[in-house]
């Protein structure tokens, strides 16, 4: 590929950033780490820091206009991927964000290829677009669930990394993050959503039907994780025992991310001002 119209690898650093070909084994990943943070307490005001500079950052985002930015959140029901989104991703101007969770295909959904739809809301330049789960159902719950063999799996792959690698030579900055969480865990915010009248609400059968494939899934998250992180779409594997944990940990993914890419802010346009009749003031200092 020529290097003019190979996609960048996306900025940013993560402890829990996962490098192509390095063999990602999901049971070596422990789900109950909370890095560098000792208490609750402390990530949370961390994560107080981190969402004001990532208001500050995607505001940047927005008003340069030169790149999108694209999170992909995935894992089980109660993994935290509401929590992340309530308590991370909000520090972003709702203006230039847009919170996309898909379910199966109906209509003239299933009659397109199975990226289709999902294409249909990706960001725009200067908008931050997440997907409350995403194009990786077709590749894992349908695995899991026989929709597709390992064959299919295989083609769908490929297609996925071109599709992210059109996306990334077009200015759009992909993060994906697999919430890892602890099967035992994840019973206790089951149970949570059956006896919790808050969150009843959120309750469904397949947060129980699954649970019963839950090796299944770790096979197959284990294999598509192997076979699409890329340096300019990663994924990270971030332990979700914790809330508070990994609500702070992809926050910190998000900053350093967007702190890499470093937007500005636009001058003032010669035209307007032209067209207002006015003069662009003096620079300051």
């Amino acid at each position: 590929m020529d290097a003019s119209t190979a996609p960048q690898p996306a900025p940013g650093t993560s402890r829990h950033r996962i490098a192509p070909g390095t063999g990602f084994a999901i049971r070596s990943h422990a789900t109950a780490d909370t890095g560098p943070y000792e208490s609750e307490e402390e990530a949370e005001k961390q994560l107080v820091e981190l969402r004001e500079r990532l208001g500050e950052l995607s505001d940047r985002l927005t008003a340069a206009g030169d790149h999108a930015l694209l999170v992909v959140l995935q894992g089980f029901d109660g993994a935290g991927k509401d929590s992340v989104i309530t308590n991370v991703v909000s520090a972003v101007d709702p203006a230039s964000l847009h919170v996309f969770s898909f379910n199966k295909p109906v209509g003239s959904e299933a009659e397109h290829d199975f990226l289709w739809r999902f294409h249909h809301q990706t960001p725009p330049r200067g908008r931050v677009h997440v997907f409350d789960r995403s194009y990786y159902e077709e590749v894992i719950s349908a695995r899991v669930h026989g929709i597709v063999d390992q064959a299919e799996c295989a083609a769908r792959y490929a297609s996925i990394t071109d599709f992210e690698r059109i996306l990334s030579r077009d200015r759009t900055v992909i993060l994906k993050f697999f919430l890892h969480v602890d099967k035992d865990v994840q019973a206790d915010r089951v149970r949570e959503r059956l006896e919790v009248p808050s969150k009843q609400h959120e309750f469904a059968a397949a947060d129980v039907k699954d649970r019963e494939l839950w090796d299944e899934y770790d096979e197959a998250y284990e294999d598509t994780i192997n076979a699409t992180t890329t340096d300019y779409a990663p994924w990270h594997v971030v332990p979700a025992d914790h809330r508070w944990y990994s609500r702070v940990a992809v926050a910190e993914a998000l900053v350093s991310a967007l702190e890499q890419l470093d937007p500005q802010y636009p001058g003032l346009d010669e035209e307007e001002l032209e067209e207002a009749g006015i003069e662009a003031p003096k620079a300051k200092g």
